[in-house]
């Protein structure tokens, strides 16, 4: 019996010490977002990052490489490293080993990778709401399989704190077929899938968005203090409408997955405070590029559409009216470095805030990164933008920059959404005509002494000014009054 105890005793002990060897040597474990099918940007320095136990060293093999990496987890246990990578189209491998583990990546790919963020309209999937649909869907599901079109979903993950654990959807990269793109953003699908046919390369789309939420819950505690007080008493309620909590949660643990640019479409929900759009647009890309620390990476955004639900449809001088806010997103672009709007002031939907034609939307935000990213420099990425004015003949003469090929308008006989207004701050509808094909002149026989004018500022409205590639002007106004009315009808 003696006997049969010490050697009882002697079997704990060894099992005791293999236990605590598993303790000392934990596995590796990487983000979600570090997966097989994944696709790294080419020919550039990416991150490789995970955990293991404090001070495991991590040996990794790349195929493309002829060197090993090897890494030290730190004293919290978090490693990362840095790999270059190629402009090879050939399939690659990833191994990493430490004690306790040893796990292959496979099938990883080099191309192009865009971030894909913003609200409801971002989130809105291929396949549609119930009763709001995306035009085309059916049939751009059906043919939708592309193994060189991958994609990732951050799933709504809100926290408190910055967090680095990611919560992702399908648990890692899916391949662009029927059964993965239909819940996937449509616009995010129309831009990966016609870039990825554009430049021959495998693309990567990441998407990251949140229905109803502000802008301000896309960025962190540190920068929207220097802004506002912060408010948390709906977070429970409301977690997609508080503030930071989607930096927090959902952007904050990719930072360190290089990528090339972003898109975003918001807005909707920021559309009674347009005075601080910009600013706060301004300071989100700002911080969002000092977090992925690769310089001024491209930043695309969607002009929100017109709408007729906003508020009442006879708002004018007040906030509620949308226009405010779509100044504001077209002001940003001059105040943030590397970026562009894409307009949509001709597909908007009077009667859903989720206007059906994605791809347009797509398409829009396409040929500026094709323009201004990958140098296609003869595809036009811009309607007509205004730029200055004169007092002319008892009307205004406007002037637009962004129209090289001329101003377009389907019925040039009546071009709808022009005011006109004197020192009364009173706006008369205008009778506007192409000029030269590159003005639009403007009158109102009651207006004698015109001294400013706008363009489709209202809730809803439906674009009639464009460029001769049929790209939309945005609303705009040559005045800053407060307090500005339209005439009574």
């Amino acid at each position: 019996m003696k006997r049969y105890n010490k050697t009882k005793t002697k079997m704990c002990c060894i099992l005791l010490l293999l236990l605590s060897n598993f303790a000392i040597h934990a596995e590796i474990k990487l983000p979600a977002i570090v997966s097989s099918n994944m696709v790294l940007q080419r020919n550039t320095t990416v991150k490789v990052w995970g955990w293991a136990d404090k001070g495991e060293k991590i040996t990794i093999t790349a195929s493309w490489l002829s060197k090993l990496v090897t890494i030290t987890a730190d004293n919290k246990g978090k490693w990362i490293t840095s790999l270059k990578t190629t402009n090879s189209k050939e399939p690659q491998t990833i191994n990493l080993k430490s004690n306790v583990s040893n796990i292959t990546l496979e099938n990883v790919v080099f191309g192009e990778v865009w971030l894909c963020s913003g609200q409801s309209n971002m989130n809105f999937g291929l396949v549609g709401n119930p009763g709001q649909p995306v035009y085309r869907s059916v049939q751009t599901i059906a043919n939708s399989r592309n193994k060189n079109l991958r994609l990732f979903t951050v799933n709504k993950n809100p926290s408190l704190e910055p967090t680095k654990k990611l919560h992702a959807k399908n648990e890692g990269w899916t391949y662009a077929n029927p059964n993965t793109v239909p819940e996937f953003s449509a616009v995010a699908y129309f831009f990966g899938s016609q870039l990825q046919n554009i430049l021959d390369v495998p693309v990567g789309m990441i998407h990251s968005s949140w229905g109803a939420s502000p802008i301000q819950a896309w960025m962190s505690m540190e920068v929207l203090t220097k802004h506002q007080k912060l408010d948390f008493s709906n977070y429970e309620k409301y977690p997609n409408k508080t503030n930071t909590v989607l930096f927090n949660g959902m952007i904050n643990p990719i930072t360190s997955y290089t990528i090339k640019g972003a898109l975003w479409y918001q807005g909707e929900a920021n559309r009674s405070e347009p005075q601080h759009y910009a600013k706060l647009m301004s300071m989100m890309v700002k911080e969002w590029r000092e977090k992925w620390n690769i310089g001024d990476f491209p930043f695309y955004y969607v002009q929100i559409a017109p709408f007729s639900s906003y508020g009442a449809i006879n708002e004018y001088s007040n906030y509620k009216n949308a226009a405010f806010l779509r100044e504001a997103q077209l002001k940003a672009m001059d105040i943030i470095p590397n970026t562009f709007m894409a307009c949509t002031m001709d597909i908007g939907s009077k009667t859903s805030i989720h206007p059906p034609r994605k791809k347009e939307v797509a398409d829009r935000l396409l040929n500026i990164a094709l323009h201004k990213t990958y140098s296609y420099k003869t595809i036009d990425f811009s309607g007509p933008i205004f730029s200055s004015m004169e007092a002319k003949d008892n009307g205004l003469l406007l002037k637009f920059k962004y129209a090289e090929n001329g101003l377009y308008a389907y019925e040039s006989e009546k071009i709808e959404g022009f005011e006109i207004a004197g020192e009364d701050k009173v706006f008369y509808p205008a009778k506007a005509k192409i000029i030269d094909r590159r003005y639009i002149f403007i009158s109102n026989k009651n207006v004698t002494n015109p001294k400013e004018g706008r363009y489709g500022w209202q809730n809803w409205i439906k674009g009639s000014l464009f460029d001769c590639s049929l790209l939309p002007a945005p609303s705009f106004r040559t005045d800053n009054w407060d307090g500005a009315v339209q005439v009574k009808q």
